[in-house]
């Protein structure tokens, strides 16, 4: 079993002991920033606006949909809801493939929008550890049926891109 492989069964075996959209372990940390305290929940969803549209090419709800549904987002987000708080080498690891500045990207975009809180620790060296914020959660609660779905069901969906494949050989 490779490194890789090994990093995702114990992803798979703590979201089974821990469950999906559980409360992080881990008080008194302090989140970096000034003055950036976690919201106590995610509160009532909002009812979408009329200028609210993700098929609309100029709404910013697309920009952000674009965002989480790049290469790396939602795996982070699952991992982090698995695994619970981690420090990057963590993450790297958990999330078997993505290169260091791609996972420095996606955990700031996810950062950005309150989906993530990056804590560091003064110490030295500085300890860094990353965590869900309520609205990360929330999202990750949502996002992981649809990984344990990709899994279930890779065969058939591999199996028709052959099929596929050889239909549309050479021509």
């Amino acid at each position: 079993m490779t490194t890789e492989e090994a990093a995702r069964v114990e992803v798979e075996r703590r979201a089974e002991d821990a469950g999906v959209g559980r409360e992080p372990e881990g008080g008194g940390r302090q989140p970096a920033g000034e003055g950036r305290v976690p919201e106590p929940g995610p509160g009532p969803e909002p009812e979408p606006g009329p200028e609210l549209d993700v098929f609309a090419q100029l709404c910013p709800s697309r920009e952000l949909f674009a965002e989480l549904a790049d290469k790396w987002s939602m795996l982070i987000l699952m991992s982090l809801s698995a695994c619970g708080p981690q420090r990057f080498s963590e993450l790297q690891r958990g999330v078997g493939g993505v290169s260091r500045k791609m996972l420095t990207q996606s955990l700031r975009s996810l950062e950005r929008s309150g989906l993530v809180l990056r804590t560091v620790f003064p110490e030295t060296p500085p300890r860094v550890v990353y965590d869900l914020l309520p609205l990360g959660r929330e999202l990750a609660a949502l996002v992981a049926p649809l990984g344990r779905w990709t899994e279930r069901r890779a065969g058939q969906m591999l199996a028709a891109r052959e099929e596929f494949d050889a239909a549309h050989a050479g021509g």
